[in-house]
């Protein structure tokens, strides 16, 4: 799979390249929670990342989850870049437009948003409706987006149209399916280089130590 950026419509808060690291990495997962067969597991292997838990996995409620979301930010040790997948975009982009202030400028930085779901669409899961609508405010933060062709929960141009409400530069990852455990895309190292912009990680050691740490696995 490879994947081809695209700069949103909008205008990107700072460039990447300012950011030092390596910052800690907090893996936000969606719906029924990321198993052992998805990418965000096989990347919790790698040091200092963490997952945010959200305990209520099935039945995800709003009120809920922003504040788990910003209790795991505020106790973290380090400055982090948050990696969410599915619902869990949605957690991050209402955490942002409800939750933020200044005292994160420092803490957070960057977020690398993979296959929100369309919970604005008539058919969107019941159980997910509690995060409508889709927040359409700039992330204060650099961020990526990552969308697929033919993602079941999302259009293509509905995950560009999101990229650019949140002021998100987009990336198109092909077609991969909801970029999950279904998906052609196993621990999902193409999607490495694309955190490193973030983290300040080097691409090529944070590529290599995956491999390491998935085959001793």
């Amino acid at each position: 799979m490879q994947l081809e950026l695209h700069h949103s419509s909008a205008k990107r808060h700072h460039d990447f390249g300012e950011e030092v690291g390596p910052h800690g990495v907090l893996t936000i997962p969606g719906l029924e929670n990321s198993g052992p067969r998805h990418w965000q597991s096989a990347w919790d292997r790698l040091p200092h990342f963490t997952r945010v838990d959200f305990e209520a996995w099935s039945e995800p409620k709003l009120h809920d989850w922003v504040p788990k979301l910003d209790r795991a930010v505020r106790e973290s040790p380090r400055n982090v870049v948050l990696v969410a997948h599915s619902l869990g975009c949605l957690a991050l982009s209402w955490w942002a437009a409800l939750s933020w202030s200044e005292a994160f400028r420092e803490k957070v930085c960057g977020a690398l948003l993979v296959a929100p779901p369309d919970v604005d669409a008539a058919e969107t899961d019941a159980r997910i409706r509690d995060f409508r609508p889709i927040p359409r405010v700039r992330l204060p933060f650099p961020s990526i987006v990552v969308g697929s062709r033919n993602d079941p929960y999302c259009s293509f141009s509905r995950a560009q149209d999101i990229a650019t409400a949140w002021g998100s530069e987009f990336v198109d990852a092909g077609f991969a399916g909801h970029i999950n455990a279904e998906s052609p895309v196993g621990v999902w190292a193409e999607g490495l280089p694309l955190l490193a912009r973030l983290t300040g990680h080097n691409p090529n050691l944070l590529v290599a130590e995956l491999g390491l740490r998935t085959a001793f696995a």
